[in-house]
């Protein structure tokens, strides 16, 4: 995720601390013992700074956890339920912390990471060189939208009606293949794409009559209205996976080969399970893990801002708007039907842009439900 708030100075250091975090009173149940399977630290890559989006990750990191703040990664206790696991977790931070290398990357260039996110659009496109398999998909949908000024544009209620309006720029991220998936479908007009967005506010707010933007429903509407000082209002948005670009979004992903090994596979089939009731937990009760995003934040001091209040509302909003959501009754669950048809969205696109998509390349290829446990659910 790109800041909407801007870049504050960045800065770096050693150091650790330890505090917070679930208290492990107890051993967790013997299902949920990861000593006999898993390595002695679990290790989880993520594609960007701690924000709420990797809530249920924080929300397994026990007391007496250790912070360092010149690799920017949090180690403690891997507890569920308040229960030791017998295990640590090591949470790693992305984006500029790895100097942006893609996560699948990351999982090739060091073995020790057990899993990293991956959305599904990310593993077709590195699918050549680097295979990955989703195994659990702790967010249901992508939280990516793009925004606009309803003061300005009161009868705008889609991103197709922005396309009507040839004279509207619409600033994204450079590389995002979702933006040739737009003019491909009639939304968006070539003209009207402008790869320039840097992550800050001010050509929005300078001139929100002729520009939108891409953000998140899980940041920017809470940022916009009560942080960006120069703006101070509403904006309104559609999610970008309501247009069709439907895919998975930071699902947990394994090296391919990895799901195929027996040692590998019998830490997933425990482990699994543990993340998806970790994300459980965390739907219905934030508190604790988003105090540790922030103050994780504050120490990496990346140049990344991110306040409680954002934090608290990405939270209730993912669940509110189905980012956090159970697919077809379990939470975490990954469907194959779905990622079928996002294959069949994303190929042609990467394809044509020169993308290392591997030659027939398959559903089972991208994703697995051997290890995800059907009777976790939020409803349930």
């Amino acid at each position: 995720m790109i800041a909407a708030t801007g870049l504050a100075a960045a800065g770096c250091g050693g150091g650790s601390g330890s505090s917070g975090g679930a208290a492990a009173s107890a051993s967790a149940a013997a299902d949920q013992r990861l000593a006999d399977v898993c390595p002695a630290t679990v290790v989880v890559q993520t594609d960007w700074n701690p924000e709420a989006e990797h809530g249920y990750l924080y929300q397994l990191v026990g007391k007496g956890y250790t912070v360092d703040t010149a690799k920017k990664k949090v180690t403690g206790p891997l507890v569920i339920g308040g229960k030791d696991t017998g295990v640590k977790i090591e949470v790693r931070t992305g984006g500029p912390a790895v100097g942006f290398q893609s996560v699948t990357s990351l999982l090739y260039l060091d073995k020790s990471i057990t899993l990293g996110m991956v959305s599904t659009d990310g593993a077709v496109q590195n699918s050549r060189k680097q295979p990955v398999t989703a195994v659990v998909a702790p967010l249901r949908k992508n939280p990516m939208m793009v925004m606009w000024d309803p003061k300005k544009h009161p009868d705008w209620k889609t991103i197709a009606d922005i396309g009507k309006s040839s004279g509207t720029r619409v600033l994204y991220n450079t590389g995002q293949p979702y933006a040739d998936y737009f003019v491909a479908k009639g939304l968006l007009q070539k003209g009207q794409l402008d790869s320039s967005y840097d992550g800050t506010p001010a050509t929005f707010v300078a001139d929100s009559q002729k520009v939108a933007q891409q953000g998140f429903a899980t940041a920017e509407p809470y940022i916009y209205e009560h942080e960006v000082r120069a703006f101070k209002r509403p904006v309104k948005y559609q999610l970008i996976a309501d247009t069709g670009y439907d895919v998975y979004p930071q699902s947990l992903s394994a090296r391919a080969a990895d799901v195929k090994d027996a040692k590998s596979s019998a830490c997933l089939k425990k482990l699994v399970p543990v993340l998806q009731q970790g994300q459980a937990e965390y739907a219905k009760a934030p508190d604790t893990a988003n105090a540790l995003i922030v103050d994780l934040v504050k120490q990496y001091n990346t140049g990344w801002a991110y306040s409680k209040g954002v934090a608290d509302f990405a939270a209730k909003q993912m669940v509110d708007i189905g980012i956090i959501a159970d697919e077809k009754g379990t939470l975490g669950g990954l469907d194959p039907a779905r990622v079928s048809q996002a294959m069949k969205t994303v190929t042609p696109i990467l394809v044509k842009s020169g993308k290392g998509v591997a030659p027939g390349l398959t559903v089972d290829d991208l994703m697995t439900t051997q290890f995800i446990d059907p009777k976790i659910g939020l409803s349930k």
